[in-house]
């Protein structure tokens, strides 16, 4: 049951979810988690996983008529963004002036959600952490919307971890290549630690348990410290030492610091292409 002190125990009407793979599926179970009766979910997906189907002897409604799903408070567009332009107009019919349209589509600019699905548009942009609750969500919103209804996005965002808010949409390009595009360059460190290491002369299987654990507890303890990166970095770096030898390469001027500026760079600007 959801405590009485979450913006969702008082929502009225339905929340539809237009696409239920990864993200999407992720954003459900933490719904459910929180106490989201089953029955105030309907899932439009052409293409349900077995988990998605098993849900239905639950209460939640997949695939239903518009008829059957009733008034719709909340539509979370979760489908991919070269399908929307498709999907967009079949779910417009949901749509009220009133209704929240959430949308978590990378480059899909507010101006076009509006255009195509109407309702009152709020962009945002999560990342695969959500799977575990982990997960950052930045929003912004594409007008101006009431407290009680932000405090609705908010927390249907927050059941899958931290969310922030920003007046800019032009700043989501950014946050795509940072933290939309974000794990996965932890996870190419992840990958490219344990070829070092092997290129080093560790046993293959090894050098994979020690770069993964290493990346894994550093972000934790990240995560959990009230230091800065930059402090925590300077705390392993011994003047002279291991450390300091490889961060000289690292942080030089052909180092790590412009490669991933040069990145993210690319990933605003493919963002930015996606838009148009």
């Amino acid at each position: 049951m959801i405590e009485s002190s979450n913006p969702l125990a008082s929502l009225s009407g339905t929340i539809v979810l237009a696409g239920a793979g990864k993200m999407g599926g992720a954003m459900l179970s933490g719904w459910l988690a929180q106490g989201v009766a089953p029955s105030s979910i309907a899932i439009v997906d052409p293409v349900p996983s077995d988990e998605i189907k098993a849900l239905t002897a639950r209460g939640v409604r997949l695939n239903a008529a518009p008829s059957e799903i009733g008034d719709v408070a909340v539509l979370v567009l979760a489908v991919k963004p070269q399908m929307f332009r498709e999907a967009g107009p079949q779910l417009h019919p949901l749509v009220k002036p009133s209704t929240l349209v959430v949308s978590i589509m990378a480059g899909m600019p507010a101006a076009t959600l509006k255009e195509v699905c109407g309702g009152t548009v709020v962009r945002t942009m999560p990342n695969t952490p959500a799977a575990i609750g982990r997960g950052i969500t930045v929003a912004v919103a594409a007008e101006a919307i009431a407290p009680a209804q932000r405090a609705i996005v908010d927390a249907l965002l927050r059941a899958t971890g931290g969310v922030e808010w920003v007046d800019d949409e032009a700043l989501m390009d950014a946050v795509t290549a940072v933290s939309g595009s974000g794990p996965a360059y932890v996870f190419l460190l992840a990958e490219e630690l344990a070829r070092a290491g092997v290129a080093a002369g560790l046993p293959a299987g090894l050098a994979a348990r020690l770069a993964r654990e290493t990346v894994a507890g550093s972000g934790e303890l990240l995560h959990r410290s009230d230091l800065d990166a930059a402090t925590l970095r300077q705390n392993v770096t011994s003047p002279g030492g291991t450390t300091a030898a490889a961060l000289g390469v690292l942080m030089g001027d052909d180092g790590f610091r412009p490669l991933l500026a040069r990145a993210v760079a690319a990933a605003t600007a493919r963002s930015r292409e996606l838009a148009k």
